[in-house]
């Protein structure tokens, strides 16, 4: 009997995007090594970074000076996943599946249109109805994009990953042309659910991270479990 095919939830809570992408590399190997031998989903809030993708090219696209950026408090990074200019920060939960494509289908545009898929999944028992918009990757309401997406895969296992905004800081935004899109409006979770009049809540960032875990491991056919880093170093890759 082949083992269930699992998707492994590893939450980080709030930590450097440094250390995060450099984990990411790291577990990214082992996945093609087969040393982990399921998906990974690490779930995490940064402090306030930008970061260039690989379709960065036009100067234009990121406003802010590097005066000003660290003035707020920003770091800047030039990464290999595709897209454009972005922001993460606290407030916005942001995903990065790990996930071998040889299991799935070996096609980068499906798996984009997967993430889609799940965070639109995951926003509607928010009242928030996600979509997509045409030749651009991301999840948008309205018209306002709430997620960001940009990916970088090697031997078909993939990182990078998406970004949701739920409480986030809006003005960040300003600092860029968010994605390269001009005139884009960004939005967030917490934004929507004040336009359709719902409660306010103290738990937002928990309940929507929960949504994603389930409508990420639905929209794989996987099966979610929670997994500490730490034991990801423990029998080979194998928590216990």
């Amino acid at each position: 009997m082949h083992p269930p095919r699992e998707l492994w939830v590893v939450s980080l809570g709030t930590r450097p995007y440094t250390e995060v992408w450099e984990l990411q590399r790291a577990l990214a190997h082992r996945r093609i090594s087969g040393d982990i031998p399921q998906d990974l989903l690490l779930l995490v809030e940064h402090p306030p970074v930008v970061t260039l993708g690989r379709s960065a090219r036009d100067p234009a696209t990121l406003i802010a000076t590097p005066e000003l950026l660290a003035a707020r408090g920003v770091e800047l990074f030039e990464v290999e996943r595709g897209g454009d200019v972005t922001f993460h920060g606290p407030g916005q939960l942001v995903g990065y599946p790990i996930v071998d494509l040889n299991r799935h289908t070996l096609d980068l545009h499906w798996y984009l249109r997967q993430l889609e898929g799940a965070l639109m999944s995951a926003l509607a028992p928010f009242g928030i109805t996600g979509a997509r918009s045409t030749g651009q990757t991301g999840v948008w309401t309205d018209g306002r994009k709430i997620a960001s997406i940009g990916v970088h895969a090697r031997q078909w296992v993939t990182w990078h990953g998406f970004a949701l905004n739920v409480t986030t800081d809006l003005s960040y935004f300003d600092l860029m042309v968010p994605c390269g899109i001009a005139g884009v409006q960004m939005t967030t979770v917490e934004a929507e659910r004040v336009r359709h009049d719902a409660p306010p809540s103290t738990t937002l960032m928990g309940d929507v991270m929960a949504q994603v875990v389930h409508s990420m491991a639905q929209q794989f056919t996987l099966t979610p479990r929670d997994v500490d880093l730490a034991s990801l170093t423990v029998s080979e890759g194998v928590p216990q």
